[in-house]
């Protein structure tokens, strides 16, 4: 009992229990869940896709394919990791079928910054420029540098191994560093 008389508010429940809960029929877990994650998830889902609509609608795509398949979570890895996989194979998905959309190519001379203190220039240089590389690339450099996953998390999470994360980490840092090598050389010249 609380201080006056009343009930002690619960502790919020894990996502495991959230989860669980859903699949035990209890309308408003998967809810709680689903804003618990919506930020991380349409970022990421943004980061992934090619436009903002995509990625909302890939995330939208990815949380029915969650809510369905809630049953079938296996619980060998946090069920935030396996929100994360299912939102990154939507955009994948949403990606090939719009195949021909993905990404224009980089032109130097447009993408340079006049004003090396504005941020926005600078998010939308670095995202473009993630744009450019290949979704799998994407994918892998995207969770590990990004999102702070490991690179075994993130290989569970794509369903690769973890030779495959790392090779397709360091492939995408190359080209991002190619493509983003005027950013230092602004800086440099400070």
């Amino acid at each position: 009992m609380g201080i006056f008389g009343g009930r002690q508010p619960a502790r919020p429940r894990s996502d495991r229990e959230l989860l669980a809960a859903h699949v035990d029929g209890d309308r408003y877990a998967f809810e709680e869940l689903f804003h618990r994650h919506h930020r991380r998830l349409y970022r990421l889902a943004v980061l992934t896709s090619s436009n903002p609509h995509d990625a909302a609608d890939a995330l939208q795509d990815a949380m029915l394919a969650a809510h369905r398949t809630a049953g079938t979570f296996r619980h060998d890895s946090a069920v935030s990791s396996w929100l994360y996989r299912i939102v990154v194979n939507a955009c994948l998905d949403r990606l090939r079928r719009n195949k021909f959309g993905v990404c224009d190519e980089i032109d130097s001379n447009s993408a340079a910054i006049a004003d090396p203190t504005a941020r926005v220039d600078t998010t939308l240089t670095v995202h473009h420029a993630l744009m450019q590389l290949p979704v799998e690339q994407r994918a892998a450099v995207v969770a590990v540098d990004m999102q702070g996953y490991s690179v075994a998390e993130t290989a569970r999470m794509l369903g690769v191994p973890e030779g495959t994360v790392k090779s397709r980490c360091a492939r995408a840092r190359t080209k991002l560093a190619t493509a983003l090598h005027f950013l230092a050389v602004d800086a440099a010249t400070e």
